[in-house]
């Protein structure tokens, strides 16, 4: 992702801007009445669904201009 920005009004001076998208498949996310999860499993699913729960409350703090001045919960 590329940004072009004009910092001031002269035309002459401009900056870019760069970013990186990243694509992850979260797969695993799923309800546990659905997946019948018993035992190790139940325990594993939990903490998988905990894990992307975690990870959505971080990417969200990351995008919001507000959020992002304060702490930023990565674990």
């Amino acid at each position: 992702i590329e940004q072009d920005l004009q910092a001031t009004d002269d035309p002459k001076e401009q900056r870019t801007r760069q970013g990186k998208l990243v694509f992850v498949d979260l797969a695993g996310s799923e309800k546990v009445k659905v997946s019948l999860s018993k035992g190790k499993q139940l325990t594993e699913t939990n903490n998988i669904n905990k894990s992307l729960l975690t990870l959505g409350t971080c990417i969200s703090a990351l995008s919001d201009p507000v959020k992002r001045a304060g702490h930023i919960p990565y674990r």
